[in-house]
């Protein structure tokens, strides 16, 4: 959606359209986030699993986008071999390692960017942290924040 920017006395801003504003569940007196690239509202206001979902999702698509089948399983094997040894350990490991180990490239990018209810499951938990510069991370992190 277009918004125009108007003059608001004596500085520059913007009207965000009401029904906008109702879907955010957002009123007069609440806060929206301005970002470098961006307006919405604030993370404390939209709290969601919804929300958390799609942003570990957009951590696998850029993981998936950088790098390898092979240099995403080499990392997330160590990652998970090290997590074992050091007694932090969940199920959803168990079948991260097994996909990592059997799974064609084909069902790996299944699992790391599906929005299946598996996938989004697994995802809670990924094996492939660390392959992702912290630059990208931190860019993600604040989109998601708002």
């Amino acid at each position: 959606m277009k918004i125009e920017i108007r003059r608001v006395g004596n500085s520059l801003g913007v009207i965000v359209p009401k029904f906008t504003l109702d879907s955010w569940g957002l009123g007069e007196g609440d806060f929206l986030e301005l970002t470098e690239r961006s307006i919405r509202p604030r993370a404390s206001s939209i709290l969601s699993v919804d929300i958390l979902d799609e942003h570990k999702r957009r951590l696998a698509v850029a993981v998936a986008s950088l790098c390898t089948p092979n240099l995403i399983r080499a990392q997330s094997l160590a990652n998970l071999h090290r997590w074992r040894r050091n007694g932090v350990w969940v199920s959803a490991y168990d079948e991260w390692k097994e996909i990592m180990e059997t799974a064609n490239d084909g069902e790996l990018f299944a699992v790391m960017l599906g929005r299946d209810e598996h996938a989004n499951r697994l995802r809670q938990s990924p094996p492939y942290v660390g392959l992702l510069p912290r630059e990208a991370v931190k860019r993600l992190n604040e989109e998601a924040a708002g």
